[in-house]
């Protein structure tokens, strides 16, 4: 492989850590997802406004990027929640809404931002999916499947980032004890 090739590689890796350095460091000082445009990051990053687009097509596409370099210990407790198969479910299931409200106290205005982008939805999300599943199914094991879906997804909505939003104000402690309220409620 010609060295030419080997260094735009590596130049594009280089590139791409900076943009998404630049681009958390932005949404991380924000008080408003939406004033971190894509502009304001090629800004940052010191590379030009096609670069971002070469690299993550969109903004949806920089932020999911972002969401998934910032997510692995998120994920990591989404996929064992339980430390063992012999672990309660109901302590299953704070385990993984902790997680959860962890990254989305941590990671406001990213979350913010990709639950209001368009395909950045969480219901058009392949991890809004497979978590709504794996819950669904530990609600269906502790108390049937009736309303096992339906419960899955008021559980999630119960950390949507636009109602932590709304609840910004309030201690974190707080929404984890009203979160915990209602788990132990749907999960008896």
């Amino acid at each position: 492989m010609p060295a030419a090739a080997r260094k735009e590689r590596a130049d594009a890796a280089r590139n791409r850590e900076t943009v998404l350095a630049a681009a958390g460091r932005l949404l991380d000082a924000a008080d408003d997802p939406d004033e971190v445009t894509m502009d304001a990051i090629a800004q940052a990053a010191g590379v030009g406004k096609g670069t971002l687009f070469r690299g993550f097509g969109d903004r949806t596409g920089l932020l999911q990027a972002l969401a998934a370099q910032r997510g692995t210990a998120l994920q990591a407790t989404l996929h064992d929640p339980g430390q063992g198969a012999d672990r309660d479910p109901t302590a299953q299931v704070i385990a993984i809404f902790d997680a959860i409200l962890d990254y989305k106290h941590t990671n406001r205005a990213l979350a913010l931002a990709l639950e209001s982008a368009g395909r950045g939805s969480p219901y058009l999300n392949p991890a809004y999916d497979e978590l709504h599943r794996h819950l669904a199914a530990i609600i269906t094991g502790v108390r049937g499947s009736e309303h096992a879906d339906f419960l899955a997804h008021a559980l999630l909505a119960a950390v949507r980032s636009d109602l932590l939003h709304q609840l910004r104000d309030e201690p974190p402690e707080r929404i984890r004890a009203g979160v915990v309220a209602l788990i132990r409620s749907v999960l008896g």
